[in-house]
């Protein structure tokens, strides 16, 4: 071999192995972090909001001090099935009080709805609240099978989020669509408001055949949710409760990570089946059974991993929707056919979600659509490799 080919050859295994080098040593510092086990972490701190407690448990409220457990969401032992029953015959509005509250919106004496949309927002979200009225939970969409729409909330401190609640009073004066308790809305309270929204479908509207629970960054495509998926001319199905189903999922213990489980919050090795939190659907009765569950079941996190282990404890397992991409929890950029054979598309500004739907409205009367199965996938980038690195690495040694 020339001595330039031999130096060439050289360079490469060099290179090779400092990257090889490199990698182990990432690995290592990672396993070193993971282990620490958020040493000097508050585990549960919202990264957007700064330290604080356990959500529900020693920061119930953003204007008081903490009150009890009234309800008693948090109590019970998380290998105690407890009594369902007696849960069901004791709901109460909620642990936390009202601050915006809309009784009515399932009216006694008249036919129960079909569909409950339990939307997650948060106080500054007018646009995205606006936008989801006029196109994918507009109440008029299924008629003579009714929809109820309800944007859930928490509260926001200091005087943002009071100039934000007086702006938000006003908008529920003139729509009638937002509940909102006394706690406070960060990312890890999602678990607090989800179950605001199942306690409000068992105290106030029981008899609704359908709930879907989604956040306000997702376009619904509700005529194929409600006519193709549902079918109101069928009947109502009991434990029904479908989405993107995450199967075999391991807890991630890398304190850094967003989606961070600490040990002592859930010490398992592995989560039970659940759905992803961008949008799932379940017969109505199901509110009054999770919320009955969650009264045994301690509080985490992540409400849709919290809402999966509230289903195990009832022996409920999630149904896989009918296509695998019914329900997109990635982002997608829009195409005619694949948006209008999907339930939900996540990751959608206002703006994106108003044109997509009037999109939607064109297309969908497209014969060249009628036959597709399975709407072709193109995703936005949401690769996470050094996630996966570290999920096989994980799996493989089971340490950490």
């Amino acid at each position: 071999m020339p001595w330039k080919g031999r130096r060439l050859h050289r360079c490469k295994h060099i290179a090779a192995f400092l990257c090889l080098a490199s990698f182990l040593g990432v690995l290592v510092f990672w396993f070193h972090e993971a282990c620490q086990e958020g040493e000097n972490f508050s585990p549960l701190a919202d990264p957007s909001e700064g330290p604080r407690g356990h959500p529900g448990i020693t920061q119930l409220s953003a204007n008081e001090e903490p009150r009890g457990d009234p309800a008693g969401i948090t109590q019970g032992s998380a290998n105690d099935p407890g009594n369902f029953t007696q849960a069901r015959d004791t709901l109460t509005p909620g642990p936390y009080p009202y601050v915006i509250n809309e009784p009515n919106k399932c009216p006694v004496g008249k036919p129960p709805p079909f569909l409950v949309l339990l939307i997650l927002t948060e106080a500054h979200e007018v646009e995205a609240r606006n936008v989801i009225r006029q196109t994918w939970g507009n109440e008029s969409l299924a008629p003579g099978h009714g929809i109820v729409r309800l944007f859930l909330l928490g509260v926001k401190g200091g005087e943002p989020g009071r100039l934000q609640q007086e702006t938000l009073e006003a908008e529920s004066l003139r729509h009638h669509d937002i509940v909102q308790q006394d706690f406070l809305d960060t990312y890890y309270n999602l678990t607090l408001k989800t179950l605001m929204g199942m306690n409000w479908v068992a105290v106030h509207c029981p008899r609704a055949s359908y709930v879907m629970k989604t956040d306000s960054d997702v376009l619904v495509n509700t005529d194929y949710l409600v006519h193709k998926l549902l079918r109101p001319e069928l009947e109502p199905k009991t434990n029904y409760f479908t989405g993107s189903v995450i199967r075999s999922h391991h807890p991630i213990r890398f304190f850094r990570h967003k989606y961070y489980m600490p040990r002592e919050e859930y010490p398992g090795g592995r989560y039970p089946d659940y759905c992803a939190g961008t949008g799932y659907v379940f017969s109505g009765h199901l509110a009054t059974d999770i919320y009955g569950a969650s009264r045994s079941v301690p509080l985490l996190r992540f409400e849709d991993v919290y809402v999966g282990v509230c289903l195990a404890r009832l022996g409920i397992e999630p149904t896989p929707p009918p296509g695998a991409s019914l329900f997109n929890d990635q982002g997608l950029r829009y195409s005619g056919c694949g948006y209008n054979n999907m339930v939900t598309v996540h990751k959608l500004y206002p703006s994106q979600q108003l044109e997509y739907w009037h999109r939607m409205q064109s297309d969908k009367h497209d014969n060249s659509c009628a036959a597709a199965q399975q709407p072709p996938l193109t995703h936005y980038s949401g690769w996470d490799p050094l996630l996966m690195f570290y999920t096989l690495w994980q799996k493989s040694l089971n340490i950490c």
